[in-house]
């Protein structure tokens, strides 16, 4: 299991000290929150984390998410014309469906294992290490409204 993979239940603390990062109270509280919220918006984080911590900065949260990103703790999803998007679950091959009305976003599961699920015909000289996958469609709340506004 990679280092980011959020198991049912997660020790943040030895999962920072893995990672060689310190152990901080952001740190632990921004990995916590976001552990059970995922597709969450750095501003979502931040109102999360503020009622435990009393308050917390845009720029630290945007700071142990960058950490968190680039340690391996915490993935970015960024769907075009959305705001970025940080979950926990890291180190597989899941991909993402987002609903083009209310961009609610969801989990999709693929091949666990070796990445990337999918591999070009043409990989152009590049080394692929990753695939990212969004599907588009309506959730099923949107589709329901899209088909009472159509009658």
């Amino acid at each position: 299991m990679a280092i980011g993979h959020v198991p049912a239940q997660i020790d943040v603390t030895a999962q920072l000290r893995t990672a060689g990062l310190r152990v901080t109270a952001p740190r632990k509280a921004v990995l916590t929150w976001l552990a059970g919220h995922p597709h969450a918006t750095a501003d979502e984080v931040r109102a999360g984390v503020a009622a435990e911590l009393g308050s917390v900065s845009h720029q630290t949260v945007y700071d142990v998410l960058r950490a968190g990103c680039d340690a391996g703790l915490v993935r970015v999803i960024e769907p075009a014309g959305l705001p970025a998007l940080f979950e926990r679950r890291t180190g597989d091959n899941h991909h993402h469906v987002v609903c083009r009305g209310c961009g609610r976003t969801q989990d999709v599961d693929c091949v666990q294992g070796r990445a990337p699920c999918l591999s070009p015909d043409d990989d152009q000289g590049f080394t692929v290490d990753e695939a990212e996958i969004l599907f588009w469609g309506l959730c099923p709340i949107c589709r329901s409204n899209h088909h009472e506004e159509r009658r």
